[in-house]
């Protein structure tokens, strides 16, 4: 067993503080994880975007004794830690890396390691699921493939395993080394190349020889030799392979025919000189194309085509990404139904945890299949996850949970399968919870997922959580370290979901968040969130809400000062004072300040918090001269202020494209608006931002029209000669600008850009789809990455604000993390 002493040999830092050689049972790299205290060992690792320095204070507050530091004086530890050990390291996450790495030399089982451009979660989901027959496999959790990911991966391995399957993913040179350390692979597979991480290499060359390091040691590669770049540098590396190819006769497994029936492909292939022939459940290249790399290991491994077929009938579609949604009765569903093992439901159970109250948390569980911990134990860490997650109701579906279900200590019901479950499911024993639905694939658990979802027609907007993470990420590497964050999640987050996003904000500790409204701010209080809200435009009839709710109001005029003092009787309040600099919408200017200052003398118990303006043209630098002007005036008029107040106030006047354009401005605090949602509002850094939101449809109905016929209302659209038209399920009430009609607008459907034709009708729109194969129930891409909404704005001449902000509230929104 690895203790913090050895650890500290295996990775030559220095113990600079030691009070106890704990051993080290769980590895941590993120302070909102934690599970459980003791024997964990706080990483705390400096990255691009944040300090994990900044959390060893929360994390010795929760019971955590053991840190891996890189920076921290001794004194400092000796007076605020003095139960706690600290290893001082060069690197924080070279040490987490050595650490799984020597937990991995402790175990002589086979490893398969995989890589690739594009493929690899799903190959390594299905490969275990295909040889868990025959083995005990442990595998990456989700898609953790990273310089962090692939640690913690590895620190799964247990004694009891027979088999390990982990992926490893590089974005540039000099990685792989590392993964490979860690992994030590004794046999793998290099899925494909393609364009992902381009960027970071000079050449796909060279993007294929970082690649394959991870194979040095390896003992046989599986990979398609019709790659001919990978095939070249395999051969050229003389790695001793197995091939697979729809091409070469010389291949190991040689792939002559693959046919579609109905929702299968048929292969035809050749294996030591016989001729065979099995169906893959799926017909798209991609999904075909992983499925052969499985056949190639399942064929090395000797198994009959008889139990291949057999393995191969109850492969499923691997849901790449965990999703959040609305559901009955005001609960509100976490679906995770693929997979089920302890740390893929430790990381479900985070997200549950990350959810503010707003009822009970409620989780819904299957049985965990092949952990590789024996059955009683297993069902106890399970117990005191939940615990520890604050779950306040336990759901178990299947035979061996509801043999442990005393592990759970009453607080759960548990039944033999789904089917019981169902057959006993009220909707009405559910109301305001949320409801994390986590199970293996083998006991059907979306039958569940459709007995709490909403009613709703199939236009939905889906927002990516890591997208906006990544954005919001973007910009705090902006900013200077103590620069404060304030986000607007006015106007539903700019049509995201004002809930979901503040939430997620919260999460990632951001300073302040901004609504318009009153209201606003207080659907959030009463959804849980607590982070500090300016409201931009009170109102004297929002005032009492703005009290009930500890809502900040902005304060932009001596009329609406006097009347929020009246209202608040002398008592206690917080606001913020907007100044007008230039943009001539709200705010004080200098003419106001007597006044001003002679009315908050008169209320001591009202605090001025931040003092602010607005810059009028940020975007553009036509305007710099102006905005230069607006902020000199700003500085100016902001002294003034604290000078007469006594005080020092929260100072800020960028915005998103303010804190790109002028850093040097940042002064206290920034708000970031559009950019937290993919649209970088001067355009120069759009390449560095990920699109958020994804708006879909369906297509209702395809049907022929002859030349000379018109479609839609005012018969706006003429066929010019024979054309196919698509209706698809969304209009100008869900949002779709009635601008885009006749030509105007586009959507893709299959991948295709189909115009649209016609007006754009109430609920509905018709596009071209002609030259397309196109069908009822194909899905629909209105805008997102492969459709910017940057794109879509220019062609109406307005901008991506509005597209966004119009999506209505009847389309449903669904929130999904990867």
């Amino acid at each position: 067993m690895l203790t913090f002493r050895k650890l500290a040999s295996i990775t030559e830092g220095a113990l600079v503080q030691f009070v106890q050689d704990w051993p080290v049972l769980d590895l941590l790299t993120d302070s909102r994880k934690l599970s459980q205290p003791a024997g964990t060992v706080f990483f705390a690792i400096s990255g691009k975007y944040n300090n994990g320095h900044k959390f060893i204070s929360q994390l010795y507050a929760q019971g955590v004794r053991q840190f891996v530091v890189e920076e921290l004086p001794v004194e400092e530890q000796s007076r605020s830690y003095p139960e706690a050990n600290f290893l001082q390291v060069t690197s924080s996450l070279a040490a987490l890396q050595t650490a799984a790495a020597w937990h991995r030399q402790q175990f002589k089982v086979p490893v398969i390691g995989i890589t690739g451009s594009n493929g690899k979660t799903i190959v390594k989901e299905w490969l275990a699921q295909l040889l868990t027959p025959d083995e005990l496999v442990v595998k990456s959790p989700r898609s953790y493939n990273s310089q962090v990911g692939v640690p913690l991966s590895v620190w799964q391995l247990n004694e009891k395993h027979t088999l390990a399957i982990f992926e490893a993913g590089i974005s540039q040179p000099a990685e792989m080394e590392k993964l490979q350390h860690i992994i030590q692979p004794t046999m793998g597979i290099f899925t494909n190349i393609g364009s992902a991480h381009n960027q970071g290499f000079d050449s796909v060359a060279q993007k294929v020889a970082e690649k394959l390091k991870l194979f040095a040691q390896a003992d046989l590669l599986f990979y398609c030799a019709d790659h001919e770049q990978v095939h070249e540098a395999v051969q050229a590396g003389n790695i001793a392979s197995f091939t697979w190819s729809r091409k070469s006769k010389k291949a190991d497994l040689i792939i002559s025919g693959t046919t579609i029936a109905g929702a299968k492909t048929i292969v035809v292939y050749t294996y030591q000189r016989q001729k065979q022939r099995l169906a893959i459940p799926f017909t798209d290249d991609a999904s075909v194309e992983n499925a052969l790399h499985c056949l190639a290991v399942l064929l090395y491994c000797g198994l009959s085509l008889a139990d291949i077929q057999n393995r191969l009938d109850k492969l499923h579609p691997v849901a790449m990404r965990l999703e959040m949604k609305e559901a009955i009765n005001g609960c509100y569903l976490i679906d995770d139904t693929y997979n089920n093992d302890l740390a893929g439901l430790a990381i479900a159970l985070d997200l549950l945890a990350s959810q503010p109250q707003r009822g009970k948390r409620t989780l819904i569980l299957s049985d965990l299949l092949e952990s590789g911990v024996p059955e009683e134990e297993l069902y106890q860490q399970v117990a005191a996850l939940v615990r520890v997650k604050k779950v306040d109701k336990v759901w178990g579906i299947g035979p061996t949970i509801q043999k442990n279900a005393e592990a759970f200590g009453g607080t759960g019901t548990f039944y033999s399968g789904t089917a019981a479950f169902l057959k006993q499911f009220k909707a009405d024993a559910f109301r305001n919870e949320v409801i994390l639905i986590k199970g293996a694939r083998v006991f059907g658990f979306e039958k569940i997922v459709q007995a709490f979802q909403q009613k709703v027609h199939g236009t939905v907007l889906e927002v990516n959580l890591d997208a906006l993470v990544h954005n919001l990420n973007f910009y705090r590497s902006r900013l200077a370290p103590d620069t404060r964050l304030m986000v607007m999640v006015k106007a539903f987050a700019y049509g995201s979901g004002s809930f979901e996003v503040a939430n997620l904000l919260q999460f990632h500790h951001v300073n302040y968040l901004a609504v318009a409204y009153a209201d606003e701010g207080g659907s959030l209080r009463e959804h849980g969130i607590t982070l500090p809200i300016m409201v931009m435009n009170p109102s004297v009839d929002s005032f009492a809400k703005l009290r009930q709710y500890n809502l900040e109001p902005e304060i932009y005029s001596l009329e609406l000062l006097e009347q929020f003092l009246f209202e608040s009787g002398g008592a206690n309040a917080r606001i913020h004072l907007k100044l007008d600099t230039g943009m001539h919408r709200l705010g004080f200017t200098e003419s106001d300040f007597e006044m001003l200052f002679y009315m908050l003398e008169q209320h001591p118990k009202v605090q001025v918090v931040s003092v602010f303006t607005h810059l009028a043209g940020a975007d553009e630098a036509l305007h710099n001269d102006f905005s230069a002007r607006q902020i000199a005036n700003f500085r100016q008029l902001s002294e003034q202020v604290e000078e007469r107040l006594g005080y020092k106030t929260i100072r800020h006047v960028l915005n998103s494209a303010g804190i790109v354009r002028f850093p040097e401005h940042q002064l206290d605090m920034v708000r970031l608006g559009i950019g937290l949602y993919g649209v970088e509002a001067t355009g120069a850094e759009q390449e560095a931002l990920q699109p958020v939101s994804t708006l879909k449809t369906t297509v209702s109905q395809v049907k022929g029209i002859g030349k000379g016929e018109t479609v839609g209302y005012s018969r706006k659209g003429v066929a010019a000669e024979a054309k196919t038209i698509a209706t698809i399920a969304i209009g100008y009430a869900d949002g779709y600008d009635r601008r885009f009609s006749n030509g105007v607008g586009e959507v893709i459907i299959n991948g295709k850009r189909a115009p649209i034709i016609g007006n754009v009708c109430m609920d509905m729109c018709m596009v071209d789809v002609t030259s397309l194969e196109v069908k009822a129930g194909d899905e629909v891409i209105v805008f997102g990455p492969q459709l910017p909404l940057v794109e879509l704005a220019q062609k109406i001449g307005t901008i991506p604000y509005e597209l966004l902000t119009n999506v209505s509230a009847r389309v449903k929104r669904v929130f999904f993390a990867e």
